[in-house]
Order: C-alpha cells, then structure tokens, then sequence
C-alpha cells in the first residue's frame, strides 16, 4: 500500500500548543492582576483549561458559533456578565501573550524536510481557517501544505468521517493513499483510521498517554519515526506500534 500524502494536526502536532497556551494565560493572568484569585498559578490555569474544554465541546457540537466559544470562555473563565465586545477585548489581549509563546515542536521541521520530495502534505484541524493560517504563517510553515481545512468552515469536525474524507478530497487522493498524523487518540487517531487513512498517533506523553487502547493507530513518540513509517506498508500484514 502506498501512502503519497501526509494530512496533519496543528495543536500539539505541529505546534506546541499546550505550551503557549500555559505559558501565555500565566503571563496575561499576571498582566491582568487576577493570579490573587487563585491558591496558585497551576489552579488559575487548570481552569481556564477546563472552561475552555467545555466551551469547545459546545462549539463540536455546532450549538455556538467560533467567536461565541471564545466570548463564552472569558464570561465563565470570570464569572461576569460581558458585552461581546468586552470579552472580544479581554481575550485579544491573551491572545497577545499567547502568540508571544508560539513555537513548533523540534522534530516537525526535520520531518517535513525529509518527506518533502516523496510526499504530499495537508493540514485538518478543529479550529477555523483564519486562526490556523496565521498561525501556520507565523510560524512559518504554510508553504510546506497543499491544502488547510479546518472543521469552522468545513461544518464537520474530527473524528467525523467527512472531515478527513474532504482533507483526502482537497488533495484528491483516495483515503488508502493518505496518512494522517495528530495528537489525540481518538479525534486523530481512531477517526482516522475509521475514515480508511493511515492512522498515526503522535504521544507526546502528554494529557492522552494515558488514554484509552486505540489500538486502530499506529503510535509514534517523536515526528522523527514517521519517514520510515509512511514508507512501508503498515496497513496490513504488520501489527500495530499502538502500546
């Protein structure tokens, strides 16, 4: 089976999400004054991240718009009634602190050079276009990707089959022709597989290491195993690097 093309994740992938977002909510919280608030900077954050999990949830589930999630994080995140327009202000200026935390992981760069002439290249992510184009721009890898789609505008989100049949479409290679990489064991890594792509799973032994067995992927522990990876044929006849 022969895989000509490599579709990704962003957060926590490519990017080191987890990272920025600690480190950038640290430094607005601090900028904001609100750190006194909480018995320590970990509590202040372990919030923020499960706000932002449930108001993610709700935009999954299509009951609020991108921008609404957002608004609807620093509303419960400060448990106080804002206009949009203030919650449109108070989160660009975490975004400000959270951009200043941008960076790629240390194997992507590596990775994508030595796939580049053998292998097409995508991105499927979760959040919207205009977030994730900045972002792949800022960190200056936009270039090395065909295609981006990003589930705001497709209306589909990971794992829904459609969301990763219409990154193979962008592409336009069947689904047996493609991998698809990304961090979380069940969005990327079962999703996938039961789309019919070439599933990896990047464990960057973070939140999902200890996850549940998804054994539908094939599990990697740094972007430097995927090259020989993608260039044989795993699908069947080989077990599973899953556990």
């Amino acid at each position: 089976m022969t895989i000509r093309a490599v579709v990704w994740d962003v957060d926590d992938t490519l990017f080191d999400y987890t990272t920025a977002d600690r480190e950038g909510m640290r430094a607005h919280l601090v900028a904001e004054g609100l750190l006194s608030g909480y018995g320590s900077p970990e509590q202040a954050l372990v919030r923020w991240r499960q706000v932002t999990d449930q108001q993610w949830a709700r935009f999954s589930a299509g009951e609020v718009s991108f921008e609404g999630q957002r608004r609807d994080r620093v509303r419960v995140f400060l448990e106080q009634e804002l206009s949009d327009a203030e919650a449109d202000v108070w989160f660009r200026r975490y975004i400000a602190h959270y951009e200043a935390a941008w960076s790629l992981f240390p194997d992507v760069l590596p990775t994508l050079d030595a796939l580049a002439a053998s292998h097409r290249h995508g991105v499927l992510s979760n959040s919207s276009l205009t977030v994730q184009e900045h972002k792949l721009r800022t960190l200056g890898v936009r270039d090395r990707f065909e295609s981006l789609l990003c589930a705001a505008e497709l209306g589909v989100s990971k794992p829904e089959a459609g969301a990763f049949l219409a990154a193979c479409a962008a592409l336009g290679l069947p689904p047996h022709e493609v991998a698809y990489v990304g961090d979380h064991p069940e969005i990327d890594g079962r999703g996938a597989a039961e789309a019919g792509l070439l599933s990896v799973w990047i464990d960057r032994g973070g939140v999902y290491a200890q996850g549940p067995d998804t054994v539908a992927a094939h599990r990697i522990s740094t972007l430097a195993e995927l090259p020989a990876l993608v260039r044989a044929d795993t699908r069947f006849g080989a077990p599973s690097t899953f556990g």
